[in-house]
């Protein structure tokens, strides 16, 4: 089943499993969102919901989100997010979405707007190589340089690394675990790092990736040709068979 919230970051932890290793994890505090539109394939051509999330004054929207949330009957929201979700005709306006859906062991999609850097070179910002720093190289050390030639093409090419707007943009971080989640404060904890700032506004949705698990299980192959089949008697592991 396809599942989808809105939340902000809170920052990172580290959590302890069971046999005592150390997991590092991000907070995300996750809804509570409330469906505000629902798509369907035969009056928009394909199936969606719409989210809201974070009330808000009504004062502190304009006149058209007001009658957007009003027509649904539902709070005033903030931010407003549409899912394509398998699941998507089983839901209806007004239900509320909690961080209950998602349980520990699913993998998910973080979609988030990354920390801005402002204006960075192409060293920070392509990770370029610098010219060497002795020899009079001067103070160009952490230029761009040469930027292709002059008479043909005569002018570069789009793409070519450059300084420039560094971060603000949107990221996409896939297939993370959840590690934990707390229904009572609406926390999930999911391992690894996220995009974006403490605070930061957030979408976790059900991956789009899928694991395969292994099949039988894993032994030493009777093929002479391959490597895990050859025998040693020099090494300890083959002495022991």
């Amino acid at each position: 089943m396809d599942k989808a919230i809105i939340g902000k970051k809170v920052g990172m932890t580290q959590i302890f499993d069971e046999a005592g290793k150390v997991i590092p994890v991000t907070v995300i505090e996750a809804g509570p969102c409330v469906v505000v539109q629902k798509k369907t394939a035969e009056k928009d051509g394909y199936s969606a919901v719409q989210l809201g999330y974070q009330e808000v004054p009504e004062r502190k929207l304009s006149k058209p989100e007001q009658g957007h949330l009003k027509k649904a009957e539902v709070a005033m929201k903030k931010h407003l997010k549409e899912f394509k979700l398998k699941n998507a005709a089983d839901l209806n306006v007004g239900d509320a979405i909690t961080a209950e859906v998602f349980a520990a062991g699913d993998r998910v999609d973080v979609t988030g707007i990354s920390k801005g850097k402002g204006f960075a070179g192409v060293v920070k910002r392509w990770n370029a190589g610098r010219t060497p720093m002795t020899h009079g190289g001067g103070p160009v050390h952490r230029h761009a340089g040469s930027m292709g030639s002059g008479t043909d093409p005569s002018r570069i090419f789009k793409g070519k690394i450059g300084a420039g707007h560094m971060g603000a943009e949107q990221v996409t971080v896939q297939n993370l675990d959840i590690v934990k989640v707390d229904p009572e404060f609406n926390l999930i904890a999911v391992c690894g790092a996220i995009p974006g700032p403490k605070g930061g506004l957030v979408y976790l949705k059900s991956s789009v990736k899928v694991v395969r698990e292994k099949r039988g299980e894993a032994g030493t192959s009777t093929n002479p040709q391959k490597a895990s089949a050859r025998v040693n008697p020099q090494k300890a592991s083959a002495r022991k068979r």
